[in-house]
């Protein structure tokens, strides 16, 4: 089977820095979404921090995306792993979902695997901040 093409992704070099950090420290408790994580972060397009990003995907953002096999919409808050909460809708970067949202534009789509080996494509419909 044949890797899915990649939608291109922008993040800060502060994100960048940070969710590189993060990945690292990672790797033992949850190695799956590590390299996942990481391999976003290596694939990333690297922004200053001060500019303008309306409608990406950063961390803090409020995203509103669609789930492509079910067509459910769901509204989350994207977050490092401290401040997840998923009673509020606040998830951490460090799920799968999480780590595939993570710099991609409204209108993108994304394919990933789960933990459970299954297929998943979110498309980003609203994110703001």
């Amino acid at each position: 089977m044949t890797e899915p093409e990649l939608p291109p992704i922008l993040v800060t070099t502060d994100e960048m820095r940070r969710l590189s950090v993060l990945a690292n420290s990672s790797m033992e408790l949850f190695p799956r979404v590590a390299h996942f994580l990481t391999r976003e972060m290596d694939r990333a397009s690297v922004v200053p921090d001060d500019s303008d990003l309306d409608g990406v995907v950063r961390m803090g953002s409020r995203i509103i995306y669609r789930d492509e096999s079910t067509s459910v919409l769901k509204e989350v808050v994207l977050v490092y792993p401290h401040e997840a909460d998923i009673v509020r809708g606040r998830i951490s970067v460090l799920t799968p979902v999480g780590a595939a949202l993570i710099g991609l534009s409204i209108g993108q789509t994304i394919e990933f695997e789960t933990p459970g080996r299954q297929t998943r494509r979110l498309t980003v419909l609203g994110v703001s901040r």
